[in-house]
């Protein structure tokens, strides 16, 4: 995401892993190409695809670079990479600054032969970690924790009698959230941390086998949803099918799925861990109907996250839902980066208000989060010039009152505007004439029998986490 995209809508999003491998021996390049385009909201920094040919020398094709997969790939960039099993990525630095060593795949050449890594979350432990390695001599090329995964991954495979165990053998000393996919010369693996707070699926296409973030990056690919890989799994794909091992698993009470990929993060379109995040947008909604009803002519969504979540409330209320926005979709990286003086106008860049949809209408408006409340403002100071007499705010997630450790831009607590202020406060600053926020309560109805963490919200995090703000911590 760029710094223009952070400052008109506040909040980061993850980062996106996919992996393709063709057991016929074709080449995946394309069709890793497609499934990080449909993964590119995960991610917006940089993008990267690498590939080996498990017939041939092996030896590992890559390339990265900064922007979005389009920007980074073209037919002729695709041509080049010749290889039937790969990895690729999309980012967003939640750890880590932008610059072009960062991107990943990562590609880790040592004794037993190459790695191709792709890690989407963030490790609570990965300063430790680092340090010890960097006291055994290790030298390090980027500033993110996910080489600190490559490391111990390679380490492990020197002495363990496979891939897979190497992996599992890193697993035990990381700490932390993340969906892992490992390509090595003949395998490609995929891993989930225990407490499955990042997604990852599996998809299957004739004889190619995928992995993805989400749902919807196997269907852009005209492939077959085969299953979620489970919190603590580890998942093995070679010629002869996949392989589960599932000796890192926890306890079903003791799992905490991010309860942001369903109210914000994933595609409207995907399914994880068997929720349609549509539905659970749709439940948002109506649960903010139940909590905080209104007298008012339309419900509006702010897009693209706010949308379906205003379709629930419309639903539930009997309030007409409307388009009151237009989102100018070709605003990328390359666009001016904005002081933070300049958000106003940052954000009538991105968004424009429809006079004919609000003149003289009592606005419902929903969106997914409120981070430091400028964004907010802006939009209802433009429904108010464009002619709405009302706008009631209702938000589908609770108030942000703690950082987030793994892998989710939730700033520091100085710059979270519930930290400090009470929703009152907030109503007033934003300039809404009411505002409601989802109970923390109500979530659970999103996702039905899942455990989730909502540690932003409570502060009941899942495992221990660092005492300050380690995002930057290798810059």
């Amino acid at each position: 995401m760029s710094k223009f995209e952070k400052a008109v809508t506040g909040l980061g999003e993850e980062c996106g892993v996919f992996g393709a491998y063709d057991m016929d021996g074709h080449d995946v390049a394309a069709s890793i190409y497609y499934g990080l385009f449909a993964l590119q909201h995960r991610g917006q920094e940089s993008c990267g695809i690498a590939v080996t040919d498990t017939a041939g020398k092996r030896k590992v094709l890559s390339r990265k670079g900064l922007g979005h997969v389009n920007d980074v790939f073209d037919e002729e960039v695709l041509s080049e990479l010749k290889g039937n099993l790969g990895v690729g990525h999309v980012r967003y630095s939640t750890a880590g600054g932008t610059r072009v060593e960062n991107a990943q795949p990562l590609v880790i050449n040592y004794v037993k032969g190459t790695l191709a890594i792709a890690h989407n979350g963030n490790l609570v432990n990965a300063i430790e970690l680092r340090k010890e390695l960097e006291y055994t001599g290790a030298i390090f090329q980027t500033t993110i924790d996910s080489e600190v995964i490559a490391y111990h991954i390679a380490r492990e495979r020197l002495e363990a009698a496979t891939a897979e165990e190497a992996v599992r053998l890193a697993m035990k000393k990381i700490k932390g959230a993340y969906a892992l996919v490992v390509s090595s010369p003949r395998k490609m693996i995929g891993a989930r941390d225990p407490f499955g707070l990042k997604p990852l699926c599996i998809g299957k296409r004739e004889n190619t086998y995928f992995l993805a973030s989400e749902s919807c990056a196997i269907a852009a690919v005209d492939a077959e949803f085969v299953r979620d890989v489970l919190p603590g799994e580890i998942v093995t794909i070679t010629k002869d099918g996949i392989a589960s091992d599932m000796s890192m698993a926890m306890p079903a009470e003791k799992q905490a799925r991010c309860i942001f990929e369903y109210i914000y993060f994933a595609r409207t379109d995907s399914t994880i861990d068997g929720v349609n995040v549509y539905h659970s947008r749709i439940i948002a909604g109506k649960a903010l109907a139940e909590s905080y009803p209104v007298e008012a002519d339309l419900v509006v969504g702010v897009p693209d996250s706010g949308l379906v979540a205003a379709k629930g409330y419309s639903e539930q209320s009997g309030i007409p839902y409307g388009m009151a926005f237009h989102k100018n979709s070709y605003v990328g990286r390359t666009f001016i980066k904005p002081k933070q003086s300049d958000r106003e106008s940052s954000v009538k860049i991105k968004l424009n208000v429809i006079p004919e949809v609000v003149k003289g209408k009592r606005i419902v408006m929903v969106d997914d989060s409120i981070v430091r409340g400028t964004t907010c403002a802006n939009i209802i100071k433009m429904l108010k010039k464009a002619g709405a007499t009302e706008v009631h705010v209702r938000i589908s997630s609770p108030p942000f009152l703690h950082p987030c450790y793994f892998g989710t831009d939730v700033p520091s607590n100085e710059q979270l505007i519930a930290h400090s202020h009470t929703p009152e406060q907030i109503r007033d600053m934003i300039g809404a004439d009411s505002l409601g926020y989802m109970e923390i309560e109500k979530l659970k109805n999103m996702v039905g029998d899942l455990h989730f963490c909502d540690a932003c919200f409570t502060g009941n995090y899942p495992m221990e986490v660092p005492g300050e703000d380690i995002s930057q911590a290798f810059e």
